[in-house]
């Protein structure tokens, strides 16, 4: 269900579905929320880069799980729901930066991943879209995430009206960070992941979790948790080489 590769400090999870456009079923969420954990707790990764195989990123839910939600109940569908959530809350706590290189489409639940990674990389030709109104339902649980990656109202536009947008909008609004042409997309998210990888690990790995810490904090909390976040920063391995680095150069 996904392929993995580990090298220079980036470990690269493939959604590989590619005959169903890397569609998210129990297998691949399985498997996806295992490679998270198996990252999240070795020390030589740095960067954690997700793709899809094939043409498109991820088209969401597959069709069989949304076939099966005609005649669920309120167990199952709170157990699918559950398990979307699980991986999405385990990208969010991931101690190292997690990238989304999205090529083709980003769909649903697809779309969610990549909201879910702390950066988003796009092909010129990359659409991005949250369509459940679409169907019937809501995008409930990628909620929390648009909301805090775009501004109000541009998060209920995407979500109310199931729109597709493409990379170039979807930079503008704030859902992408980077968007590079198609010929060059895969050189440049390497180059990209590379150069984060070459960052401090530790320092990058806090400056991750006291930014999502601070998230519901008031101003004078969060400049608190600054203050002692800052502290044990300066006292870290990587911050005493650079130091020394930094004295030498002057």
């Amino acid at each position: 269900m996904i392929e993995f590769s580990q090298g220079d400090g980036i470990a690269r999870i493939t959604l590989n579905r590619p005959e169903k456009r890397n569609a998210l079923n129990e297998e691949l969420l399985s498997a996806l929320l295992e490679a998270l954990e198996l990252t999240a707790s070795d020390e030589s990764v740095r960067v954690v880069l997700i793709r899809g195989a094939g043409r498109d990123f991820c088209a969401g839910l597959d069709i069989a799980l949304l076939s099966q939600s005609a005649s669920a109940g309120v167990v199952e569908h709170l157990k699918t729901a559950q398990k979307v959530a699980s991986v999405f809350q385990a990208m969010r706590k991931h101690p190292r930066p997690l990238i989304a290189a999205v090529q083709g489409r980003a769909l649903g639940g697809g779309a969610g991943i990549a909201t879910a990674c702390d950066l988003v990389l796009a092909g010129e030709s990359a659409q991005f879209g949250y369509p459940e109104v679409k169907i019937g339902f809501m995008p409930a649980i990628v909620m929390a995430l648009l909301r805090r990656s775009v501004g109000e109202k541009r998060a209920f536009e995407l979500l109310a009206t199931g729109d597709s947008i493409g990379a170039a909008q979807a930079l503008e609004f704030g859902v992408v960070n980077h968007v590079y042409p198609d010929a060059e997309f895969a050189g440049e998210v390497e180059k990209f992941a590379a150069s984060l990888a070459s960052r401090a690990g530790t320092a990058v790995s806090l400056t991750k979790r006291l930014l999502y810490h601070i998230d519901s904090m008031s101003f004078e909390a969060a400049v608190e948790a600054g203050i002692e976040a800052n502290a044990l920063s300066r006292m870290t391995e990587d911050a005493q080489r650079g130091f020394e680095r930094f004295i030498k150069k002057t």
